[in-house]
């Protein structure tokens, strides 16, 4: 027994030893030859891939090609070469060590799974970048879109690794996620309803990057700047940004102004209230007294030509003001304000003006002004609307009318 110790002691350290050493020594050679062998390659590879694409870039009409370049595609691309370079020489150098062989293989396997997702990412942004420069999509909620491409290709590179890892088929890990599913929906529930919401608002048109909209549950009221797979941004115009949920946009009520900045002026619509008590037919002096007002000054004197041919036709007792045909401060005050907005440089004539009478209320009645103005900008069209009422309300007791105000002190104090 003793002697079979000496033996296999002899035998470790005499030739065992320096077998092993060798081969430990040839195996770190071959491996620091082939690394810097990957290295000069992955260099080269990436320098003539860099310039071939700048080139052809440069001589190209699209600018697709630049968009790749500026999102590292082609560098992505150039370390495929070293990866299948160290794939295939990698089980030479580690045949006498099986298990670091294996571990390395799945290394390499694992890092080609990540060079894929690298590869995929830097071309779905590119597309990305394209699709915006293009007018038919540069409003579209492309990010959205490439957002849930991304995840998929995500989901599909963990389950790769994790079949990798545990060598397992990937079919395998397909079938346990979806004995999961209903764990994978609720963790990804907001992901799946905006990338359903996407679509929708996509498909329907419902809203489109560079929208005014006004959102008055989040508070939103300005532009949308951004549509992306769980939220879209808008830049109130306080320059403040508000994140609504993407899903938001198709489950609650929400104003989009689109309509009014495509069209070719921007409604105005307001009411004057006027006091019931001061409604009441013209006498003749006081039509005559009108007919100084230009803008009704020729509408005034014919519409009263009429009206006395009538009265007189019909032998209309005129000794009571009630019988018969006469004009009325208010309508005399539509036919004026319809008169003013027909003629004033804001508002646009070839879309409707209309001044109407709404139900009275315990206010008074309302007197509704319609038209739209030519300029759509806000603050202009502000200053067109208030210019307009100015003169309206100022305008007023020269038809024997009065606006409706609720009373405040000065209305109790004694004359």
């Amino acid at each position: 027994m003793k002697n079979l110790k000496h033996i296999l002691f002899d035998y470790l350290v005499n030739k065992g030893f320096e077998e092993s050493f060798a081969t430990y020594i040839n195996m770190f050679v071959l491996l620091i030859v082939l690394l810097l062998l990957i290295l000069i390659i992955d260099f080269i590879s990436r320098k003539i891939l860099v310039v071939f694409f700048t080139q052809f870039a440069t001589q190209s009409k699209t600018n697709f090609d630049d968009i790749l370049i500026s999102n590292k595609a082609p560098r992505n691309f150039a370390h495929i070469i070293p990866l299948l370079i160290a794939l295939e020489f990698c089980p030479y150098i580690f045949s006498d060590f099986t298990y670091a062989k294996n571990l390395i293989n799945k290394g390499l396997q694992v890092f080609g799974v990540v060079l894929t997702l690298w590869i995929v990412r830097s071309v779905l942004k590119s597309l990305k970048d394209y699709f915006k420069t293009l007018p038919r999509l540069k409003d579209k909620p492309i990010d959205s879109y490439i957002q849930v491409f991304m995840i998929f290709a995500w989901f599909i590179g963990i389950l790769s690794v994790l079949a990798i890892v545990t060598e397992r088929s990937f079919i395998e890990f397909i079938t346990t996620i979806g004995a999961a599913s209903a764990i994978i929906i609720l963790i990804f529930r907001d992901t799946i309803l905006g990338f359903v919401a996407s679509i929708q608002v996509s498909i329907n048109d419902m809203v489109r990057i560079g929208d005014w909209i006004t959102f008055e549950k989040y508070g939103a009221d300005g532009d949308v700047v951004e549509i992306n797979l769980s939220t879209v941004k808008v830049q109130n115009f306080d320059k403040t940004i508000t994140t609504i949920p993407t899903y938001a946009l198709i489950s609650d009520s929400f104003k989009n102004w689109r309509g009014m900045t495509n069209s070719d002026g921007r409604r105005i619509k307001r009411s004057l209230i006027i006091k019931l008590d001061s409604i009441s037919y013209l006498t003749k002096v006081q039509v005559d007294k009108m007919r100084e007002i230009t803008l009704i000054s020729t509408y005034l004197e014919s519409q009263q030509e009429k009206i006395d041919s009538y009265n007189t036709n019909n032998a209309i007792d005129k000794s009571l003001l009630l019988n018969g045909r006469n004009l009325t401060n208010i309508g005399v005050f539509r036919k004026y304000i319809e008169t003013y907005l027909k003629n004033h440089s804001a508002i646009n004539k070839d879309m409707m003006i209309m001044a109407r009478q709404l139900a009275p209320t315990t206010q008074g009645i309302p007197l509704e002004i319609y038209a739209s103005s030519s300029d759509k900008r806000w603050e202009n069209y502000e200053y067109i609307m208030a210019d307009i009422f100015d003169h309206l309300i100022a305008a007023i007791p020269y038809f024997h009318l009065e606006l409706f105000e609720l009373p405040n002190s000065g209305s109790f104090k004694n004359n």
